[in-house]
């Protein structure tokens, strides 16, 4: 599925990144895989349609371009995305469930760990 520009892929992606796991009006990011290099709304999408472990972004790229705002079609970066609520582009408010589920998208930070 193209979502503004981008391919992201999963179970039933929706044209602002919601999938057949995660639907709510709030759910509009995919996170990029460093493995493949490809947007997948969430773990359980990238776990259905490839045929390798995950591997998290690493935590030396996170001010590299890794999570995309459905809404508006913003690449942020992991600094920019854990930091916020929202799309810092459009406003459009961001699942706070999802901070539940960083460590299995994004290497920890040195700072994190402290």
């Amino acid at each position: 599925m193209q979502v503004h520009g981008h391919e992201v892929r999963g179970e039933g992606v929706d044209a602002e990144t919601r999938c057949a796991h995660y639907d709510s009006a709030l759910d509009v990011v995919a996170i990029k895989f460093d493995c493949c290099g490809t947007y997948y709304p969430c773990f359980r999408c990238h776990d259905a349609v490839t045929e390798h472990d995950a591997d998290r972004w690493p935590a030396a790229r996170r001010d590299e371009p890794a999570v995309l705002c459905g809404a508006c079609g913003a690449e942020l970066t992991v600094e920019t995305y854990v930091g916020v609520d929202a799309c810092p582009e459009c406003d459009a408010a961001f699942n706070p469930g999802c901070a539940d589920h960083y460590q299995r998208y994004f290497e920890a930070a040195e700072a994190d760990s402290r």
